[in-house]
């Protein structure tokens, strides 16, 4: 079966396996496989022996064990007549469809009981994918920001109140929230009007200073419909100039200078208010149905997380390929150009969702908030109508990605031995999203059967 070694085909597998010495300053490793990956025809691998290559690592560089990524060794070709032997038949089988004269796949199945992969085909392919941007970008996410993160809109004063009036000016401190909505401009317009104030002599200002001010991501199509990106956003839109003072005149308060002025706060004014939401609120509309302005919000979230103000995508994709590069990855073989996957100039590969989704696997804290927010089978999300009536219902957590021409899913599943899978699909130069969906579930059905 095993036709011999297609070098363009070669999976890279990298496992760290450390051995800490007692004066911290040491560790085994494996590196980067370099040996011959034999490659059959229908995509499975196997693997020579790994060399262990002990080397020394300074103290600062160490990376703990529950940041680390181990991508074992193949299970290789199974014998027929077992349920991975079988498995790998039928993948083949489907591998091997018309659809992929004329098109491109990416497929990557790993069995995270057993901690081996189980099929590969074309896993380090650079493809476009999609809104599978998304698992990238809440990964990074919850690892920088962590469980207990909210999403902040402060409102602060500055001056005195005499007779009502407010000799001063307001602030609100944009924390680029995609769930503010108008009803809570209105809560702070009243929390103001509670402290006695029914008119403000001065100015009105929008702190934007969290993020840089392009509009836009990096690669975006003139004919999306997102966006434009702003750190105050309302009900997921730039018009908070407009609805802000609209919130104050409902609250009885009148403005000598009613229009909203850009400016950073002062360390001098007075917090008054603060909305905030959780990121399991954010994760929920973001991964179930695939919300791009939720996913940019995290992104730049990531951004500020670096501490340097106006923050931009650089500084998002600075921390994202640390995560990665900690993972034994090479983040020079990606691009990551924005939070939603909306870009064109996003490329990833079935061995980086992979990577990533068993590193979140890996981290209880991570998982438990991925997961609840992943569209499931049959049920909810961008899933709710995909894999009804099959092994796959109610099984399937995974994230969809579309755009024209592409159509990616990737997540976990348990297979019918009780295992737990992760896998990443990537369908390039389909002529129908459908036809790639369609691909998508059969994988899926048949890893579930």
């Amino acid at each position: 079966m095993v036709s011999g070694i297609k070098s363009n085909r070669s999976l890279l597998v990298i496992a760290f396996l450390f051995s800490v010495c007692s004066c911290g300053s040491h560790r085994t490793l494996q590196v980067p496989y370099t040996n011959s990956v034999h490659t059959s025809e229908n995509g499975r691998v196997s693997l020579e022996s790994t060399p262990v290559i002990t080397q020394t690592v300074p103290p600062q560089q160490e990376i703990s064990q529950d940041e680390q990524m181990v991508l074992a060794p193949s299970a290789g070709n199974a014998p027929s007549g077992t349920w991975l032997g079988d498995i790998q038949i039928q993948l083949d089988s489907l591998c091997q469809l018309p659809l992929f004269e004329t098109s491109q796949l990416g497929l990557y199945v790993f069995d995270l009981t057993d901690n081996v992969p189980i099929y590969a085909k074309n896993t380090t392919q650079r493809m476009r994918p999609a809104s599978n941007q998304k698992l990238i970008t809440s990964i990074c996410g919850l690892h920088y920001l962590g469980e207990n993160f909210k999403f902040r809109t402060d409102l602060r004063i500055k001056g005195t109140v005499a007779n009502g009036t407010l000799q001063g000016d307001v602030y609100v401190i944009g924390g680029m929230d995609p769930m503010l909505t108008v009803s809570d401009l209105n809560e702070m317009a009243t929390a103001l009007r509670n402290m006695g104030i029914n008119s403000i002599a001065g100015n009105i200002y929008a702190d934007l200073s969290m993020k840089d001010n392009i509009p836009y991501g990096w690669g975006w199509c003139w004919d999306d419909k997102d966006g434009p990106l702003s750190a105050l956003m309302v009900d997921a839109k730039d018009k908070f100039n407009a609805e802000w003072p609209k919130a104050l005149s409902k609250a009885g308060i009148k403005c000598s200078k009613p229009s909203v002025k850009q400016q950073q706060v002062t360390d001098d004014a007075k917090s008054i208010s603060c909305i905030t939401h959780t990121i399991d609120e954010v994760l929920q509309p973001l991964l179930k149905n695939s919300h791009n302005i939720y996913a940019e919000c995290l992104f730049y979230q990531i951004a500020a997380h670096s501490g340097q103000k106006n923050a931009g995508r650089q500084q998002a994709v600075t921390l994202i390929n640390d995560l990665i590069a900690k993972l034994g990855m090479q983040p020079d073989q990606y691009q990551i150009a924005d939070g939603s996957g909306l870009s064109l100039y996003n490329y990833a590969s079935p061995e980086l969702l992979v990577c990533l989704l068993n590193y979140a696997f890996s981290k209880p804290i991570i998982f438990k908030h991925l997961y609840d927010a992943l569209p499931i089978a049959g049920i909810d999300g961008t899933l709710s109508k995909r894999m009804q009536n099959s092994p796959a219902y109610n099984n399937v957590h995974a994230k969809t990605g579309t755009l024209y021409g592409i159509s990616t899913l990737s997540g976990y599943l348990t297979a019918s031995n009780g295992h737990v899978l992760s896998f990443s699909i990537m369908n390039q130069g389909i002529s129908s999203t459908k036809t790639g969906k369609d691909f998508q579930d059969q994988v899926c059905i048949l890893l579930c059967q």
